[in-house]
């Protein structure tokens, strides 16, 4: 019993195998009192009404003992039952039974029999309680001229009876055992198929414990298995999209990391071979040196961010900040990048923006992410565009470009760490953090980033930030 497949299938065959006999023998124990013997009885009471009225067309059987014993041996052959005929003293003047001839004549002891006389009503005597030991009787007077000239008493034997009960008994055994197969039949059935798919998601855990590739399980059950079976579901497809996500990461920290070291490693050889005695070269390997530095502390950066991610929640060193001079000191940077990539440059900044109690660090590499992409995805000659302004208990900065828009499959994503859109792909830079970061970071203000976009009209990105 250390299996699930065994105990399913005892909690759905115990049952029926306490249950039913319990049935059996509460169903025997009714269909034989309650209608066996009922019916019996019902009919014995017919014949015996049916008997006493034909007494009563025959004065004569009362008066003469002769036609009291035809009659008697006449209704005998015709029923079942043992018939005696009674005069109102209690003296048998007939009877349909053989066995019954010695006291014939005499006056017999018939119980019911004085309650018939005094009442003049029938009266049915029932079955005894145990069987064979009793007989059912119905006692019905016979009136002639108004007065009670008899009684007919008509007798079923309990052996009679009982000879009837061993087919029900049989007929309900085999209705029973019929039932019983079928319901261990279906407790069989119904265990092995709730048992399957808990056995699939445990081997598929298992495997996946082993370090082999999951495939999605069929939702089939019960709800509460169905539940488990789509959780299993999710769970496997989380797990290949951070398989997928580490090697795209890994992949990207490659490509990341050998541009700019490359470079480095050029600069270096330049200035180790006798460059560093022109100035003017020197100073333009410098710098570049200087600016692929400077793009691998940024990725440095993301990956921090990325690093924090998987720690918990942001911590923020928030101060009174004006929105309308911060923003001026955060864009200026970048008005200088989309000038440089001849893009137009527009920036919309009311002199009423309020105080906010923000990182101002924080949010400005947030921001920044925004407007990288912007200027990155928007090609020469396009426009970027950023605005801020309130709306009731909320600030919002609006950066707006004329680039190639978001696709509608890909909205939903473009915030998922490490991915990299249809556009994005086109770039070689980027290891697609920019957007899942900037999103953290404004909810860890409290706001949310919203975007709007048309394939081939641009997008705007909306980072909304409570007052």
């Amino acid at each position: 019993m250390r299996s699930l497949r065994a105990r399913l299938i005892l909690s759905h065959v115990l049952p029926l195998l306490v249950v039913i006999p319990l049935v059996g023998v509460a169903l025997t124990y009714l269909v034989e009192t309650q209608v066996l013997l009922a019916g019996l009885s019902n009919e014995l009471a017919r014949q015996a009404t049916l008997v006493a009225g034909v007494a009563a067309d025959y004065a004569q059987v009362w008066s003469d003992p002769r036609q009291a014993q035809a009659f008697a041996a006449w209704v005998g052959a015709r029923i079942t039952a043992r018939v005696w005929l009674l005069d109102p003293r209690g003296v048998l003047l007939a009877s349909s039974a053989a066995a019954d001839q010695t006291q014939v004549g005499q006056q017999v002891e018939t119980p019911g029999l004085r309650e018939v006389l005094l009442s003049g009503a029938i009266v049915r005597v029932d079955y005894g309680q145990q069987p064979g030991t009793g007989a059912a009787e119905v006692l019905v007077p016979v009136f002639i001229n108004g007065q009670i000239a008899g009684v007919v008493r008509v007798t079923d034997p309990l052996s009679s009876v009982y000879e009837r009960f061993p087919r029900t008994r049989t007929f309900i055994t085999w209705v029973l055992l019929g039932g019983l197969v079928v319901g261990i039949g279906a407790g069989l059935l119904l265990a092995f198929d709730l048992e399957r798919p808990l056995r699939r998601a445990t081997q598929a855990i298992s495997r996946m414990a082993g370090g082999e590739a999951l495939a999605p399980l069929p939702e089939q059950g019960p709800a509460e298995v169905r539940l488990l079976l789509r959780a299993f579901n999710t769970l496997a497809e989380r797990l290949q999209s951070l398989e997928k996500a580490r090697q795209r990461l890994l992949a990207n920290l490659v490509h990341e990391l050998g541009r700019p070291l490359g470079a480095l490693l050029s600069a270096i050889q330049a200035l180790a071979g006798g460059a560093e005695g022109d100035p003017a070269v020197r100073q333009e390997l410098l710098g570049g040196m200087d600016a692929e530095v400077r793009r691998m502390q940024h990725l440095l950066d993301d990956l921090i961010h990325l690093y924090d991610q998987t720690l918990g929640p942001l911590e923020l060193d928030r101060q009174p900040t004006l929105l309308s001079s911060w923003l001026v000191q955060v864009l200026g940077p970048w008005r200088e990048a989309a000038q440089d990539k001849g893009l137009r440059w527009q920036v919309d900044l009311p002199a009423d923006l309020p105080v906010l109690e923000i990182d101002p660090d924080r949010l400005a590499q947030a921001l920044g992410n925004v407007v990288s992409n912007a200027i990155k995805y928007t090609p020469a000659g396009g426009q970027v565009s950023v605005s801020a302004g309130t709306e009731a208990e909320q600030a919002c900065i609006r950066v707006d470009d004329s680039g190639p828009g978001i696709a509608p499959e890909e909205m939903e994503r473009i915030f998922t760490p490490l991915y990299r859109g249809a556009a994005g792909r086109r770039f070689p830079s980027g290891m697609g953090l920019g957007l899942s970061i900037a999103r953290d970071l404004v909810a860890a203000h409290g706001g949310r980033i919203e975007v709007h976009s048309t394939p081939g009209a641009g997008s705007t990105f909306t980072l909304w930030l409570p007052r």
